[in-house]
């Protein structure tokens, strides 16, 4: 049976469990719509991402 060498120190334990924590999602406006959008994303509205056209924009039917 596998058993743990040493006792894991709560501040060891906490570290390894700091990557548990729910954080909400951050969102920031984009500068030529003034829509909300996630960092580092393609707005899906506009098809930019860096200044530059990625994507076609949607149409709305």
């Amino acid at each position: 049976m596998a058993v743990p060498k040493r006792k894991v120190s709560p501040s060891r334990r906490g570290m390894r469990r700091s990557a548990d924590a729910l954080r909400k999602p951050t969102y920031i406006e984009d500068k030529d719509s003034g829509e909300l959008r996630r960092p580092h994303h393609v707005d899906l509205k506009t098809g930019m991402y860096k200044g530059r056209q990625v994507l076609k924009p949607k149409t709305e039917v």
